[in-house]
Order: structure tokens, then sequence, then C-alpha cells
């Protein structure tokens, strides 16, 4: 019986089993990324708005344990609704922001869910890190072909307590949890 060449074992477990897909480097649009946050003030939520500095995602869609997320805030460009608590929230009492100008975050594990991914992390705001998990979605531009990957927008929520990292300013007026809702939108590298 003839032995089958090493062309032909070659062929056959190429198409045996797909290849692996390698996992995707993606960066950030800062134009079109900010997290938004709400914290309580009483009897309705006070909104505001902190820029994404920098992000550096790797995404592997097979296997999503192996993705990396590090991102970098600046909060001194948040905003809030009101000057004065825009004011209070970068003062000393809450992020002291002339002290502390980078929020960091860093993934240690990406899990696949149903309606997306959990990311569980760490977050370094006021040089004290914490562990934070977020819920994410991935969506593509309207109208774009299924699988697309080029351009996408990430959404994330969760929240942190200010009081674990040393923000505790103005208690008597404002909340202690803080609301996160982040939208960042990726471009693919080459």
């Amino acid at each position: 019986m003839p032995r089958p060449s090493v062309t032909a074992l070659t062929l056959l477990l190429m198409t045996a089993a797909p290849a692996a897909a390698k996992p995707l480097h993606y960066l950030l649009d800062p134009s079109q990324s900010e997290v938004g946050f709400s914290v309580d003030v009483g009897q309705s939520p006070l909104k505001g708005r902190m820029p994404v500095a920098s992000a550096d995602l790797i995404l592997d869609f097979d296997k999503a344990a192996a993705s990396r997320i590090r991102v970098t805030l600046s909060p001194g460009g948040a905003q809030m609704g009101l000057p004065f608590a825009t004011g209070a929230m970068k003062s000393p009492e809450v992020l002291d922001t002339a002290r502390f100008p980078a929020i960091s975050f860093e993934s240690i594990r990406v899990r696949p869910t149903d309606s997306g991914a959990e990311v569980e992390g760490r977050i370094t705001i006021r040089d004290v890190t914490r562990p934070i998990t977020l819920q994410a979605r991935l969506f593509r531009p309207e109208g774009s072909a299924e699988g697309t990957r080029e351009a996408l927008t990430v959404k994330l929520s969760g929240a942190v307590n200010r009081s674990e990292f040393g923000a505790t300013g103005f208690a008597d007026m404002v909340g202690d949890r803080v609301e996160l809702n982040i939208s960042a939108r990726i471009l693919l590298q080459n």
C-alpha cells in the first residue's frame, strides 16, 4: 500500500481543523471615547464625564481569556453638570488631580457571557489599587457586515466606591458609589 506524501498529510491537517485566529490589537479613538459616571446627590444623580487618555487592547474573539486591556483616564479633564461640582471633584478632598493626574485600569481576566464579556481587573485611583469587575459589550458600526472587526465600539458598565480610594470629600452631600458607563471607539491596528 502506498504511503501518503508529506504534502498530502499537510493538506489533510490544514483542512481537518480550522486555523486558530490570533488576538487582534486595537487602539483607542479618543475623540469618540469617554467614561461617563454618576453619583447620588440626594433625589437625583449628578452625571459627569472623563476623557480617556489612552487605551491598548488585545482582543481574542475565539479565546476571551487571551484578551488584555489597559486604559488610562485623565481626571483633570473631567466635567460634571455643575461647575462647582467639577471643582469639588478635582479638589484634594476627592480626586486630587494636581497630585494624581491619571486613573488607570488593567484587566486580569476576561470571560465571555451570554450578552458580551465580564472583565475583571485592577483600577488605580489616587495611587490606591482595588479590584473591579466591568460588564462589556461590543458593537460594530451600523450597516457593517457580520464579522466586521476594523472599527468597534465597546460599552462597559460597573461601579466603584470612592471611599475605598480615599476620595471621601463632601460625603455629607455626595454618595459613595460611583456608577460607570464607558463608551470607547477602538480601531484595529495592522
